[in-house]
């Protein structure tokens, strides 16, 4: 009967759950996986390289003015690890941090032009603008490079043995190239690396 009674509130407890919010600076130790940590770092390596990079402070063209910064385009990082990985996020921690940096222009990518195009089209289709205040196709800004890159991983792992304590063992490293190549010339301007090596041991009752 004792344990009829308690079983309620031992489901109950079991049930139970929190939620608490956190610095999202704060490292994330959770798995080995790649996660925030890994996407700041990368990110935060290239932001410094970029910035400090004399080859990238400006470039003459025809159609500028007074404003000789450099205009990018941000390409695509090429995910070429074993995991499933967002690197659309690392190009917009990226370019946030260039933004407001104030070193580079930016000119819209896919998802930008796309809008861009149905706005247009809107205005000048619709019958709804004003004629004065219609936007017109041919007034963008034109790139001078185009910054993209690849994001690759080697994976080991190491089975449990005697000889190793019962440990299994796992190591990750990740290898982020990003360049900026200049349109005009195909010339690559800039290039760097960022490099991370992540490691786990767990023994039989647990992450180590």
């Amino acid at each position: 009967m004792k344990l009829t009674r308690l079983a309620p509130a031992l489901l109950l407890l079991s049930a139970c759950s929190s939620v608490r919010y956190d610095d999202p600076g704060k490292t994330e130790t959770l798995t080995i996986d790649y996660g925030s940590t890994d996407l700041q770092t990368l990110a935060g390596d290239m932001v410094e390289s970029l910035v400090s990079s004399p080859a990238l402070n400006y470039l003459e063209n025809p159609g500028k003015t007074e404003d000789k910064r450099i205009i990018m385009y941000v390409g695509d990082v090429e995910n070429r690890t074993s995991e499933h990985i967002d690197t659309q996020a690392i190009t917009d921690k990226i370019q946030t941090q260039l933004l407001k940096s104030g070193k580079f222009r930016f000119v819209a990518a896919d998802q930008g032009q796309a809008e861009i195009g149905d706005q247009v089209r809107f205005q000048q289709g619709s019958g709804r603008v004003r004629t004065d205040m219609m936007r017109e196709f041919g007034k963008q800004l034109g790139a001078d490079m185009i910054l993209y890159g690849t994001l690759r991983s080697i994976e080991k792992r190491k089975g449990s043995s005697v000889e190793s304590g019962l440990t299994r063992k796992q190591d990750v490293y990740y290898q982020f190239v990003l360049r900026a190549v200049n349109i005009d010339t195909g010339e690559i301007i800039w290039q760097d690396e960022a490099e991370l090596r992540k490691t786990s041991s767990q023994g039989l009752f647990g992450r180590i």
